[in-house]
């Protein structure tokens, strides 16, 4: 299959299930996610209305964006983020989904163009308590949040995660749902997050389940790096 047959059958398994778990049709959002996949294999997801492209690693971003220029993409980086890179991603990432301390949180807000709208932040939630696994633990996330909401130059949409694996659907499902509670709890605090980025290739459903509002896909679009 081309790369945009791959996306039209994740689009179908989106809509497939946002109608199964009662979701307002076309909430949740599909994030391209192209690392270490040429320019050539976005082009061919732009031909078929592709736009939101997931980055790991800042100089990929970086060149890719410069090969691009004025494709109309929307850049997120999702990958680990090194307080020396800040900058880079400030100048070409409209989304920043692994924002993990207020050290990172300050110098994106600091290193953002003048001209640049607000970079649209997400904080990463090491939900496993996996030590391989960036993110900041449960217990820290309010405080933390309440930092970085005061920054200038950042919107505060929500949260992040990647769970470690689990082929049972149910088990999939519980790990997202507490993701989705502390949501809940931040916005009962005063917060408005509207943004869960979570689920991939092999549990998006669950996600969705769940309240996912944006799934980063990759091996499904562009196949084995």
């Amino acid at each position: 299959m081309t790369i945009g047959e791959n996306i039209q059958t994740i689009g179908e398994r989106i809509r497939a299930a946002e109608q199964r778990f009662g979701r307002e049709p076309g909430s949740v959002h599909l994030l391209a996610v192209s690392k270490k996949h040429p320019a050539d294999a976005i082009r061919e997801a732009l031909a078929v209305g592709q736009t939101l492209f997931g980055e790991n690693y800042v100089q990929e971003m970086t060149e890719k964006a410069a090969e691009l220029a004025g494709s109309g993409i929307e850049w997120h980086f999702i990958g680990p983020i090194q307080s020396n890179k800040t900058r880079l991603i400030a100048q070409t990432a409209r989304w920043v989904h692994s924002v993990d301390s207020f050290k990172v949180a300050h110098r994106l807000s600091e290193q953002k163009p003048a001209d640049a709208p607000a970079i649209n932040i997400c904080l990463q939630v090491n939900i496993s308590d996996e030590d391989s696994k960036s993110g900041v633990q449960p217990a820290e996330l309010s405080a933390l949040t309440a930092q970085i909401a005061e920054l200038p130059g950042l919107k505060l949409r929500g949260l992040m995660a990647i769970p470690a694996p689990e082929h049972d659907f149910e088990r999939q499902r519980a790990v997202f749902a507490q993701v989705r509670a502390l949501q809940e709890s931040l916005n009962a605090q005063g917060f408005a997050l509207d943004t869960l980025s979570m689920g991939m290739t092999d549990d998006m459903e669950a996600a969705i389940a769940e309240g996912a509002t944006i799934v980063r896909i990759g091996t499904a679009i562009f196949g084995v790096r």
